[in-house]
């Protein structure tokens, strides 16, 4: 895949398909127990898919929260393992936010695991302030880290 060639296109629920298929591959871990279909069959509008060359390059599942409306909520994004560190990332984020401003929701938010060292410094670099460790968030023994970030 050539960084140079990629282009960006809203989301389609099919697309949970070719997404699931790799997500475990990308992680190099079990994951796609955290991307359920439903996520796609109900955000796929405001989600995005990034494509090269026909296949998928990466992608970013986030919806308007529909109970605090200020609020945007990223779930999950991911990126060809091929193409981490050419800024595709960066430009998913940013088309999220672009679509959470023109939407008049200036906050932003997302979760991660505590020993994501990854993420964690991703978000920071990308201005997302980051909560310590909040114990049990997703039930015992699930211990989450909040970002927030302020269009």
């Amino acid at each position: 895949m050539n960084p140079e060639d990629i282009t960006l296109r809203t989301a389609a629920a099919a697309d949970y398909d070719q997404i699931i298929a790799v997500v475990d591959e990308w992680w190099g871990r079990p994951i796609r127990h955290a991307l359920a279909r439903v996520f796609l069959d109900h955000f796929f509008a405001t989600s995005t898919i990034a494509e090269s060359d026909g296949e998928l390059a990466g992608f970013l599942i986030g919806f308007l929260s529909p109970s605090e409306p200020d609020a945007a909520y990223i779930h999950f994004v991911g990126v060809h393992p091929s193409l981490r560190g050419h800024g595709l990332a960066r430009i998913l984020y940013e088309r999220f936010f672009a679509l959470a401003g023109a939407n008049g929701r200036p906050v932003v938010t997302a979760i991660t695991a505590p020993r994501n060292a990854g993420s964690i410094a991703f978000h920071t670099a990308l201005g997302f302030t980051v909560t310590p460790p909040i114990p049990d968030y997703d039930g015992e023994g699930s211990a989450k880290v909040l970002f927030q970030r302020r269009l």
